[in-house]
């Protein structure tokens, strides 16, 4: 029983993020349709490192694919040890047999997917003319946001926002010449990378916020992105407030998503959330309604947009002859 090993610069090669938006999309919609399962996240916490290693389990019938992805967040890694802030592995399994099919590294579609679901949103809730981006956040999944949101939005400015000012230069410098007909602009506080944008992502693992809501101007459209974990959060709950809010997955956004910290403390409800971005991309429910209302997609991301997007690759991977394939059983038992 042969398993394919795919590396990162494989799946970088094989993977287009054309393709991630729309595996990305139809995951939504299969959710919303009932024909996948996809448990909460479970954790492993290091305090003492600062990160956490998190397993992601989804079934998708459509695909007739399961798998399950583990991942870490530790975002000290890169000035700690130099290492990337996140890595991981997705394993992919045949739902008829039970046999393992795929191992895939998981950072590129992990970055991918996540801008992906971004881009997703903001094709329903952002306003048609927008083209204005604030980035909060200057590191690789800044990069894969700028990739993902220009399938869906044609922005003829982008600021960008680092807690250190050399990695927000880095990413304009290396970012221009890829996108050379974008103004590119280094802001100086996340103030700056907020205020004027019609749409905005933010890219941090904060536990406080640090957009508020003066700074967001009627009509903009947030991917809070950061919040994957309980206790994580990224706006002045005020936003929420007034905004209309649409969740990839309510069960785990109210366990990890941006909405988790507000919801307990009492500050929104359940109740306050319009839906779920595949009840929008299935028709079931209005997108963006008006010019001037403020729309947030609350993102903590869900197993079966890695599993939909590394089921895609593995297919690409088989028909193209990519990748190792190694047998790790042992002898077999025969049935007496």
């Amino acid at each position: 029983m042969e398993i394919l090993m795919l590396g990162d610069g494989e799946i970088r090669a094989l993977l287009t993020m054309e393709e991630t938006v729309k595996a990305v999309e139809e995951a939504f919609k299969e959710k919303n349709l009932g024909r996948v399962q996809s448990p909460l996240k479970s954790y492993l916490f290091y305090e003492k490192y600062d990160g956490d290693h998190r397993f992601m389990p989804a079934y998708l019938e459509k695909l007739n694919i399961a798998g399950v992805k583990m991942v870490n967040t530790h975002p000290e890694n890169r000035r700690r040890h130099r290492l990337p802030t996140v890595a991981g592995i997705i394993v992919l399994a045949s739902p008829e047999t039970g046999a393992i099919l795929a191992i895939l590294e998981a950072t590129w579609i992990t970055l991918a997917k996540t801008a992906a679901a971004s881009a997703v949103a903001t094709k329903y809730l952002a306003r048609k003319d927008a083209d204005s981006l604030g980035l909060v956040g200057a590191g690789l999944q800044a990069v894969a946001h700028l990739e993902a949101l220009n399938h869906v939005m044609k922005p003829s400015k982008v600021k960008v926002w680092s807690r250190t000012r050399r990695t927000a230069e880095r990413f304009v410098g290396k970012m221009a010449e890829e996108y050379s007909g974008v103004k590119l602009v280094v802001a100086e506080t996340v103030r700056d990378a907020v205020e004027g944008c019609d749409v905005v992502a933010t890219l941090t693992p904060s536990r406080r916020p640090t957009v508020m809501g003066e700074w967001v101007k009627p009509g903009t459209h947030i991917n809070a992105v950061g919040a994957d974990a309980p206790g994580k959060q990224e706006l002045d709950p005020s936003i929420l407030k007034k905004a209309k809010i649409v969740v990839d997955d309510l069960e785990h956004s109210s366990h990890s998503g941006e909405i988790n910290v507000p919801l307990s403390q009492g500050l929104i409800s359940k109740e306050d959330v319009y839906g779920e971005i595949g009840e929008i991309a299935l028709g079931r429910k209005l997108g963006r309604t008006s010019p001037s209302e403020i729309t947030v997609f609350a993102s903590t991301g869900v197993a079966i947009q890695d599993i939909a997007t590394a089921e895609a690759v593995y297919r690409k991977a088989l028909k193209r002859g990519f990748g190792l394939k190694i047998d790790l059983t042992g002898p077999t038992l025969e049935l007496i």
